[in-house]
């Protein structure tokens, strides 16, 4: 604890001496964000048309496997060392069991090919789960309406390794299956890729904020034969009025082998992610989600506040509350302001 000496009183002690000018502000700053604390959050979509706009959140498109080497390359330009992907699967690859996840010449395994190849210097983070590719919108497996664990966990254990093969640096569960961290290490150390990074999802709750994301990646609807609302994921995402729960499920990430850790999502969540980082002193990341990017461009968009000044602001936050860096869609537009 901080031990404040209030022996120096008015007049003699005038705090805003140290915030007359920028100059002084700025060598007094407590928390500063870099490029290099950011990893930029992109959607890959098929076909050859380099970008398509998604109207959910302003300024985002769906890339090309394309478009997403060049995003590679501008990453490296402004100093963003990593890119977490996200894909957009064709409807008509989709089935209840995700069989998509699982091609290693499938989207996903394209697109980190090619970013690798195109700045092999900038990390490619990945996502494990089902979701994008099932035509329910679950992150796991479904059978009458349930969620099954276990059978999950074996065909993500499949799609981490095909993604790792493919070029991934960092595999990252974010389905909230049980013993997926452990099990995929395991598969990791087995297939001789020991130094495979995990970034475990492992404070991830059922929120409200991830809405444009669902558009994004085109998992918000039901398919024919669902059962089940993909946009209800309570019994395995985490209850948004649970703290200590989140401690508890770090730990167990932790004991199967996560190198980093993330609480998704960011900001109405900062307090967690003071938690796991006092309790576990790990590089812990808060994951800047797609509502709450939609929440700042909207306003802005409306005039109701300064874009530029919201996106620092916010991303300095995460910073405070003891993240190690933040995954974001504003990371290369953060990135130039940065600059």
């Amino acid at each position: 604890m901080v031990r404040m000496n209030y022996s120096a009183r008015f007049p003699y002690a005038r705090p805003r001496r140290l915030r007359q000018s920028d100059w002084i502000r700025r060598l007094v700053r407590e928390t500063t964000i870099t490029p290099g604390d950011l990893i930029w959050s992109l959607v890959v979509h098929e076909g050859e048309r380099d970008e398509i706009p998604v109207s959910a959140m302003p300024g985002v498109s769906r890339l090309s496997v394309a478009a997403c080497a060049q995003a590679a390359k501008r990453a490296r330009n402004l100093g963003i060392p990593a890119i977490a992907v996200f894909p957009f699967i064709d409807p008509a690859k989709k089935d209840a069991a995700g069989r998509e996840a699982l091609n290693p010449d499938g989207l996903v395994c394209r697109a980190v090919r090619a970013m690798k190849e195109a700045a092999p210097e900038v990390g490619v983070m990945v996502d494990v789960a089902l979701d994008p590719f099932t035509d329910h919108g679950h992150d796991g497996l479904l059978r009458d309406g349930r969620i099954l664990n276990d059978e999950t966990v074996s065909v993500l254990v499949e799609q981490a390794l095909i993604q790792v093969k493919a070029g991934a640096d960092i595999v990252a569960p974010s389905d909230m299956m049980d013993g997926r961290v452990g099990a995929i290490r395991e598969a990791l150390e087995r297939e001789g890729h020991q130094d495979t990074l995990i970034m475990s999802y492992a404070a991830k709750y059922a929120s409200a904020f991830y809405g444009p994301y669902r558009e994004a990646i085109g998992s918000g609807k039901l398919g024919a034969g669902s059962v089940a609302n993909p946009g209800d994921k309570r019994t395995y995402q985490m209850d948004f009025g649970n703290a200590d729960e989140a401690l508890r499920e770090v730990a167990l990430d932790v004991a199967e082998g996560a190198d980093m850790l993330l609480v998704k999502p960011g900001m109405p969540y900062l307090d967690i992610v003071r938690r796991v980082k006092d309790a576990f002193a790990l590089p812990t990341f808060a994951f800047q989600v797609s509502g709450e990017y939609a929440m700042i461009m909207a306003a802005a968009q409306n005039g109701w506040l300064d874009a530029d000044r919201a996106i620092i602001e916010s991303l300095t936050a995460f910073k405070r509350a003891g993240a190690d860096g933040v995954v974001t869609y504003f990371a290369p537009k953060a990135a130039e302001m940065l600059a």
